[in-house]
């Protein structure tokens, strides 16, 4: 154990052990805060033991943990009222010590220290600050008050971030419950696509225009659009900060962000997209060329990966590979072409009842399936994807492998002004109750969509049933009413296994299998033709005319209220 003295009441180290306790207290500690996370790796002594052991030497123990991107306003303040609360002097410890020396550092920040002299500060003791007030500054803006010279704009009665599928229709869904509600939805996307449709773009199938609208076209005409992007939450006092330098205030608040489509996170991808045979039918603007790729593919190695979860439409890694692979198949080229799939994750989908069917399609296209292989960096001049892996002893090693065509599933998070907010929980995502969906801790905040921290698949069936939830729920909270309507968790993934057959994945919290249709209209578990009309036909008109209309067809009836 290396000790950093930050200053003569506070100090740092890695992560600590049992012998480290009496050392310490030999020391002089009175205090310890542990900022790591139980079970970040295998071996690591859990905070419980720590604290037993420690209170056997007179240590108080905190549990702060603490994963350094992610690092938010709440963690601060809450660092700081345990500092300034707890007998002198403090030791805190995390991995390396990076996490504790960020919140002391924050702290500074927030009673007036000088960004730049605290990063010089922590420079000396060693740790790496460079990128420091660049990925706290929202942070550092919201301990400083630093906006509270920014206008403010308006009051809204009820204020929704994003103007997505998640945010038309839950304004829609209100408007009708209450035409007289004022509403105001904050989105910069002039574009709003149905994302469900790209892999059909992907297949030749749909054309891009078929998928794209402009949003003002599906805005509700009774709704106060302001054109423009959050920067900054401020739930305690109900407010937020917008990129054009003013503030907005809200009684209630629905965050609709959806997430990010972390293409940085795979080193070399982003210098080689839409070129090389490199691809992704997650960007429309990408979609095309994996069609123009499977076309033109008469053989070779097509390589098709999925990330670790969570990620919007856990299906659509494979969607697209079993599209491609039928069209190969169709056209004769099947045989020249070897397909293989690059999954981070153990299992082939995560609801073991559809696996069967699935699998019956991997092996008639002859599927190469390679598990626990997560996609680390991608040479598009030299056709080279490399995977991150263990071997048959559990060491991690990485693998290279040349392609002729690779589609990339992206690894996705929340988007940057999320994951640093004070509404975001240790994974970054917006931590709300997952059965009524309003915030665990600012009660006047609800989640909805791909932006939450809820354990269901991210779809726009999702989404679907759980704008009645919210709609409902606050509706009850403005007139007072106890909080009622609750979402089961209900997803749905279209699994087009080939042109004209789906098998039509339904499933709630839990991976219980949830039909929508009668078996002897469509078995959910095997592929049916009446499953690939529902995706190419009557789902995109549902979307189009009814879900962002406010129309809750095929919803629970008991959150329409």
């Amino acid at each position: 154990m290396e000790i950093k003295t930050v200053s003569a009441d506070f100090s740092v180290s890695g992560q600590l052990v049992s012998e480290d306790l009496t050392a310490l207290r030999k020391a002089g500690i009175k205090t310890l805060i542990c900022n790591r996370p139980d079970q970040e790796v295998a071996g690591q002594p859990s905070c419980a033991d720590l604290t037993e052991l420690a209170r056997g030497q007179g240590i108080a123990m905190y549990y702060l943990p603490v994963v350094n991107d992610t690092i938010n306003s709440n963690d601060v303040n809450t660092f700081t009222t345990i500092f300034n609360t707890a007998e002198k002097p403090v030791h805190a410890w995390c991995r390396s010590g990076l996490r504790s020396i960020t919140l002391w550092s924050l702290a500074q920040v927030k009673h007036g220290a000088d960004p730049s002299a605290v990063v010089t500060q922590a420079q000396g003791l060693g740790f790496d600050f460079r990128s420091f007030t660049k990925r706290f500054a929202a942070v550092i803006a919201e301990q400083t008050n630093a906006f509270r010279e920014y206008p403010l704009a308006q009051h809204c009665a009820v204020l929704i971030v994003g103007g997505g599928a998640s945010g038309i229709s839950l304004a829609s869904s209100l408007l009708r419950r209450d035409p007289t509600l004022k509403i105001t939805i904050v989105e910069p996307a002039d574009t709003h696509y149905y994302q469900p449709g790209f892999t059909l773009v992907g297949a030749g199938i749909f054309s891009l225009e078929q998928t794209a609208r402009s949003t003002a076209e599906l805005m509700p005409g009774k709704v106060n659009w302001i054109k423009a992007a959050v920067t900054n939450f401020l739930p305690e006092q109900s407010e937020i900060v917008l990129n054009n330098g003013t503030r907005l205030s809200y009684d209630r608040l629905c965050v609709c962000a959806g997430l990010k489509l972390n293409w940085s996170a795979v080193e070399g991808l982003q210098e080689t997209l839409g070129k090389n045979g490199v691809t992704s039918n997650y960007s429309p603007e990408l979609a095309p060329y994996t069609w123009q790729l499977v076309k033109g593919l008469q053989g070779g190695k097509a390589l098709f990966t999925q990330p670790p979860m969570p990620i919007k439409c856990a299906g659509a890694p494979q969607k697209v590979m079993y599209l491609s692979a039928d069209h190969w198949r169709r056209t004769g080229w099947l045989p020249q072409v070897q397909v293989d799939f690059y999954n981070a994750g153990a299992v082939l989908f995560g609801v073991k009842d559809y696996v069967p069917a699935l699998m019956s399609y991997v092996e008639k296209y002859s599927v190469k399936l390679h598990f626990q292989h997560n996609l680390v960096k991608v040479d598009g001049p030299n056709h080279i994807a490399t995977f991150a892996t263990t071997d048959k002893d559990g060491k991690a090693i990485l693998v290279e492998t040349g392609f002729d065509m690779l589609h990339v599933s992206p690894p996705q998070c929340a988007p940057d002004f999320i994951h640093n907010s004070p509404l975001a929980d240790r994974a970054g995502w917006v931590d709300v109750d997952q059965a009524t969906l309003q915030h665990k801790k600012y009660a006047n905040i609800w989640g909805l969509g791909d932006v939450t921290n809820t354990p269901n698949a991210k779809t726009a069936a999702a989404v679907r049933k759980q704008v009645p939830v919210v709609a409902s729920n606050m509706l009850h909270d403005i007139r007072h009413e106890a909080v009622l309507a609750a979402y089961d968790g209900y997803g749905s993934c279209p699994l087009t296994v080939a042109k004209g057959r789906i098998v039509l994945a339904e499933f709630l919290y839990g991976g219980k299998v949830s039909p929508t249709f009668p078996a002897w209209l469509n078995n959910g578990t095997k592929p049916t033709w009446m499953a690939w009309m529902l995706k190419k036909y009557l789902l995109p008109w549902v979307y189009w005319h009814l879900m962002l209309k406010g129309n809750e067809m095929l919803t629970d009836s008991a959150a329409k209220s």
